[in-house]
């Protein structure tokens, strides 16, 4: 998943950052209200992690506006030094999810975005089932069954995830890319290629040996979505 970063403290972000990308997210950085602002504009993320104490402006103004930019759907958690009640009453009033006061724990951080995906997408465990099929998200792992592991690269996995979350919605493959890969991707590789189609051909040839069913539908013009099992 893409999360960006807004804090102004480098030690402080490249730690948080390194152990997100551990964590296997992909993580951009901003370190001013306009250097953050520019990047909700241009990228899509799925978490915003924001930081009040802003050198250029004034975190609260800034998660206003990210509420009626393009990242309306983002999930925002403020982590700020700034832990007053006002504070936070003032933050999960203008929409942010989550506050955690300096210093957090990084193991817990990483829990609570866990849950608030979980919530989002109305998923009260960390399995998803399609078929006869259970994707297991802690411990990365997709069976037949229950029993047998069908081997998935990280991406093919990362890709698969990211349909079931969205199981009822048709994901463009530049959606599916960007989730993906993130916006580290530069203009000069070819994000519209066919990556994204190599994979789920792979995810489907590895599917096909333990069940007939076609789970991956592709959505001629616009990407893909996971079939029903009534669909299947």
């Amino acid at each position: 998943m893409n999360v960006l970063i807004i804090e102004d403290d480098k030690a402080l972000a490249r730690e948080l950052g390194l152990y997100l990308h551990n964590e296997r997210f992909h993580c951009d950085f901003a370190r001013t209200g306009r250097e953050a602002s520019e990047k909700l504009f241009v990228n899509e993320y799925d978490f915003v992690l924001l930081d009040l104490g802003l050198p250029d402006q004034d975190g609260l103004q800034l998660l206003a506006e990210a509420r009626k930019e393009r990242n309306q759907q983002a999930s925002i958690i403020i982590l700020s030094a700034r832990g007053t009640v006002d504070d936070r009453i003032k933050g999960l009033d203008l929409g942010a999810d989550d506050y955690l006061a300096k210093p957090y724990s990084l193991l817990e951080l990483v829990s609570r975005m866990q849950a608030i995906v979980r919530r989002k997408h109305g998923v009260t465990q960390d399995t998803l089932g399609f078929g006869p099929f259970v994707l297991n998200v802690s411990d990365r792992t997709l069976r037949y069954h229950g029993e047998q592991e069908v081997t998935l690269t990280k991406k093919e996995f990362d890709l698969l995830h990211y349909l079931l979350l969205h199981r009822h919605k048709v994901l463009t493959r530049l959606q599916l890319s960007e989730h993906i890969w993130g916006s580290m991707i530069s203009d000069s590789d070819d994000r519209d290629s066919n990556f994204i189609d190599v994979h789920v051909k792979n995810i489907r040839k590895k599917l096909a040996p333990y069940d007939s069913g076609d789970w991956i539908e592709t959505v001629r013009g616009v990407g893909y979505r996971i079939k029903t099992a009534q669909e299947a």
